[in-house]
């Protein structure tokens, strides 16, 4: 097991995630609820990769068991998965990346993304099966950075068929990731080549992620498995919206300690090359997070922060290892009161995402091994 993982919050820990999996079960339900608007429903697969957006594998995977698959990004990931307890389908995004991993292939369940020729060269090396892993063939689309074009999606396909006659493969299905899902005009065109290239071709088809599902709803009818990933995180798809509007439950929270306080007069300055100037008597927190835990550097001074539930906020510029707060006017503010750096109700990891000129997802999954996860049932006051 990861040794970032806890099983509860220690006094001594600086600085801590608290993750909590129902608010992910929340977050899945909601999902189901929008699928099931459809007249023939999805399947979901759960996107886990980056170790849970950052989350931890083990500590999210009680709030994902009614997932009718999970999604990772490397083959060692589906391993890691069945270690962790996980007995259900598992997707692998990266396929394989090397002709040795066809000889790691012995997980009941596994579906591999085919996105290059080579892997299916590999696969056509590997001794029949009778259980084979299935295989989905990535459409290029629009977004442009694995898959195959339209001139060559039906001769893989093609080659596929003949490696499931083989039994070396399985079932084939066919995937496509949009470029453009949280735009309203961001999907039409992509989604007419991605028919285009599967017309005819028998299997089921995997499209929709976080984005897709909110803002192109319809086509999750068209789609056998939908593949959420940030949103069962409880972090919003959708530009300049939060996660709680849209009915989504923030799964991590994000809380240090004071380390000390001191007030800087006015006139006087704070923080390397004085990136913060008083202008006026200000009572200064020093907060035991930076940027070598994953708080990021660029965050501006007013980015906020909760102070035993007061809000405050980041003055200065981020420092490896302190971060500095306002604290004037917050009379209970004293060494070891516990500063939330996002993720509580009024603070959404959006907004910080925004104040330092990035995504929510990038926060998340930015936390350094600094950090311990612990696994926790609600947000910390």
């Amino acid at each position: 097991m990861n040794a970032r993982w806890h099983a509860s919050l220690t006094a001594d820990h600086r600085i801590q995630a608290s993750i909590d999996a129902t608010a992910i079960a929340h977050n899945l339900a909601l999902i189901r609820q929008r699928a099931r608007q459809c007249a023939r429903p999805p399947r979901i697969w759960a996107t886990v990769k980056a170790d849970a957006y950052g989350h931890g594998l083990a500590l999210v995977l009680p709030g994902l068991v009614d997932a009718d698959g999970i999604a990772v990004q490397y083959l060692s990931d589906a391993h890691a998965c069945r270690q962790a307890g996980w007995q259900g389908p598992i997707l692998v995004y990266a396929g394989l990346q090397s002709a040795s991993e066809a000889a790691l292939l012995n997980i009941p369940g596994l579906h591999l993304v085919i996105s290059h020729a080579a892997q299916i060269d590999w696969l056509s090396a590997r001794p029949p099966r009778p259980e084979a892993p299935d295989v989905w063939l990535r459409f290029c689309g629009d977004l442009r950075l694995a898959g195959f074009d339209i001139a060559a999606y039906g001769r893989a396909d093609a080659r596929c068929r003949e490696l499931a006659a083989q039994h070396r493969i399985g079932q084939i299905g066919h995937l496509n990731h949009y470029a453009h899902a949280e735009d309203e005009d961001g999907i039409a065109a992509a989604h007419a080549l991605f028919r285009q290239a599967t017309r005819d071709l028998p299997g089921p088809i995997s499209t929709c992620n976080s984005a897709a599902m909110w803002r192109h709803a319809g086509h999750m009818a068209e789609t056998d498995w939908i593949r959420p990933g940030l949103a069962l995180y409880g972090a919003s798809p959708l530009p300049g919206t939060h996660g709680p509007a849209l009915g989504l439950r923030p799964a991590m929270t994000l809380t240090a300690r004071l380390m000390s306080l001191q007030t800087v007069a006015a006139g006087e300055s704070a923080g390397y090359r004085s990136s913060f100037v008083a202008t006026q008597a200000t009572r200064i927190g020093l907060v035991g997070c930076g940027y070598a835990d994953g708080y990021p550097r660029h965050a501006a001074s007013g980015t906020p922060v909760l102070v035993n539930g007061h809000r405050s906020q980041v003055l200065g510029c981020i420092t490896m290892d302190v971060t500095m707060i306002d604290l004037t006017g917050i009379a209970d503010a004293v060494p070891g009161a516990p500063v939330t750096l996002w993720g509580a109700p009024g603070l959404p990891v959006e907004t910080v995402a925004a104040a330092a000129g990035t995504i929510a997802a990038e926060l998340l999954c930015g936390l350094t091994a600094r950090v311990p996860l612990v696994a926790h049932a609600a947000h910390p006051a």
